[in-house]
């Protein structure tokens, strides 16, 4: 069997780059998309305090957070304040140190802080945190 080497059968060299364009332009969409719900996290209005010394933290934290709604969160997870006691317990069987921290909206009640306070020291916990900000640049020592 012969080639006929005059014949315009040869193979094409150019890459087509249509497809490859697609796909990135796909991948940007989604990324596009997720972006803004890779924020970690609960917002929350924290108070602002004055103290010099940072608390030293572990890397396995357990947050308890309470947003401006009065919704109660375990790190990004809501739970009701008739359950929180309950499933603080069950985290604490598997766990070596006892130890939480609480993050409070500022506009929030006092009784709802002090409610939930209650509810994870009654489930074992030996050490409780709060969660706060240093007070803004310029910010006035206010005496009681």
């Amino acid at each position: 069997m012969a080639f006929n080497r005059n014949t315009n059968d040869s193979l094409l060299s150019d890459i087509n780059v249509t497809p490859f364009v697609d796909v990135m332009l796909v991948l940007l969409i989604i990324f596009m998309v997720t972006a803004p719900m890779m924020v970690q996290g609960v917002n929350v209005a924290l108070p602002e305090t004055e103290n010099a010394d940072n608390i030293a933290t572990e890397e396995d934290q357990l947050i308890v957070s309470i947003d401006k709604d009065n919704k109660i969160l375990i790190n990004d997870f809501e739970v009701g304040i008739d359950f929180l006691k309950e499933k603080l317990t069950a985290i604490f069987k598997n766990r070596s140190t006892k130890n939480v921290f609480l993050k409070a909206d500022k506009n929030i009640p006092y009784g709802t802080v002090v409610r939930v306070m209650s509810e994870i020291k009654g489930a074992g916990v030996e050490k409780l945190g709060m969660v706060t900000l240093p007070p803004a640049d310029g910010a006035s020592k206010k005496s009681l």
